[in-house]
């Protein structure tokens, strides 16, 4: 059953050969059984640097059914997914991750069309990206500054007293 479920996922990859704006990384979310969400990356076409295969199957999935939690389902996706990803995937509660190509195959790939095309070159490789997320907010490359906290925690506030 896990080989249809990956072919499924490759086979919504492929659609990327021949459709504008996207890119060959597909995702299907399976539960008790059956494809419950399918996504193929988008960015381009969306104008969205979040609409990689995983989350938009994850979205596809949520809409499907009115939830929120897809708490117990897994994901077979065509690559290694990139912390975006796996980040979304722990918020809605995917149990299981399986995935085709490795990440050094999608840096090879992303290599090889930067090198016909600058357009397609990353700011940063996937392992970047990890690192850099898994830092406190203080120690990252990227600049932060927190600002105005009394101001939500007030919201806050009001929003558990009109909900409860």
């Amino acid at each position: 059953m896990h080989e249809k479920f990956m072919a499924r996922a490759i086979e919504i990859a492929r659609e990327a050969v021949d459709t504008p704006g996207t890119l060959p990384y597909g995702a299907v979310v399976v539960k008790d059984g059956e494809i419950i969400g399918e996504g193929l990356n988008r960015s381009t076409a969306n104008c969205d640097p979040t609409s990689h295969g995983e989350v938009e199957a994850i979205r596809d999935a949520c809409r499907r059914l009115s939830l929120t939690s897809l708490k117990g389902a897994d994901l077979y996706t065509s690559g290694e997914p990139c912390s975006m990803c796996v980040a979304t995937m722990y918020q809605v509660g995917i149990a299981r991750l399986y995935y085709a190509g490795a990440a050094d195959d999608s840096a090879a790939f992303f290599q090889r069309l930067a090198a016909h095309d600058p357009k397609w070159a990353r700011s940063q490789s996937n392992q970047e990206l990890r690192e850099q997320v898994g830092l406190p907010i203080d120690k990252r490359d990227m600049a932060a500054e927190q600002m105005q906290r009394e101001g939500i925690l007030a919201v806050y506030e009001a929003f558990i007293n009109s909900h409860t």
